[in-house]
């Protein structure tokens, strides 16, 4: 068989969603404004940039003969995959997303999507979290996705109500003590 009938690959390709959130059951995807903003920018920068220049690159490796030991002909094949791989994956999050703008609940003491929450755990110490989607959270900023177990344990809570956040050492009792939401119009 020829060599130009055969797949090239470095088995990176076969699991393509490994390592990304899973979306819960029922497939919703809610993410905020901003976060659909940012996917969306990033799509179109793989598209409009990125991709053509590695193309470009790829072309240009290939002209110049042997591909076997070519190392910019096999690192630009390879980065072409992964720029692909991420567009597939963007296209399908951005196209089942659900925007939710938190700024309808702006002056609600109710925790929903989207509210930065202060509360208290058992050991006085207070934590301050915003309720993100799934592809936007960043713990590092203090973003949580909506199916974090401390989420899903704050969700529809009030502000002075305690709920319980089952962890790995055991069930603890968090105290809601702050819930805002970004008013309308400012910026995220």
């Amino acid at each position: 068989m020829s060599k130009a009938f055969t797949r090239e690959t470095d088995g990176d390709d076969e699991d393509e969603d490994a390592g990304l959130p899973p979306l819960p059951a029922g497939g919703r995807n809610y993410i905020t404004p901003q976060g659909y903003a940012r996917l969306r920018a990033e799509l179109l920068q793989l598209i409009d940039d990125e991709r053509p220049k590695v193309v470009e690159v790829v072309h240009w490796a290939a002209s110049n003969g042997d591909r076997s030991e070519n190392g910019d002909y096999l690192y630009g094949k390879k980065r072409l995959r992964e720029i692909d791989r991420r567009i597939r994956f963007l296209t399908k999050r951005l196209e089942i997303a659900e925007v939710a703008d938190p700024t309808l609940h702006h002056g609600s003491t109710q925790v929903f999507f989207g509210a930065t929450v202060t509360y208290a755990e058992p050991s006085g110490e207070e934590r301050s979290i915003t309720i993100v989607g799934i592809d936007e959270a960043d713990s590092l900023r203090g973003q949580v996705s909506w199916i974090s177990p401390v989420a899903r344990a704050l969700l529809k809570a009030h502000e002075g109500d305690t709920v319980k956040l089952v962890t790995p050492a055991g069930v603890q009792e968090i105290e809601v003590l702050e819930v805002r939401y970004p008013a309308p119009g400012a910026p995220a």
